[in-house]
């Protein structure tokens, strides 16, 4: 089990293949129509964080439990 966290919100866990990067992550969606449409309809019912930046939703959490 693993929990994480930022600000009041937590948790999310993603199994990766090796050399994945967040930055090649962002470039991918981007381009990709299909991911741009789920992330438009998403801010209908997700809030971005206080402390994020302007159109961030997406935030590395800090880990606070490993069993």
């Amino acid at each position: 089990m693993e929990i994480y966290r930022t600000g009041n919100r937590m948790f999310m866990i993603m199994e990766t293949r090796a050399g994945f990067t967040f930055d090649q992550k962002e470039h991918l969606d981007r381009i990709n129509t299909k991911v741009s449409e789920w992330e438009k309809l998403m801010w209908k019912y997700q809030q971005a964080l206080p402390h994020a930046k302007p159109g961030e939703k997406w935030i590395l959490m800090d880990k606070i439990f490993d069993l």
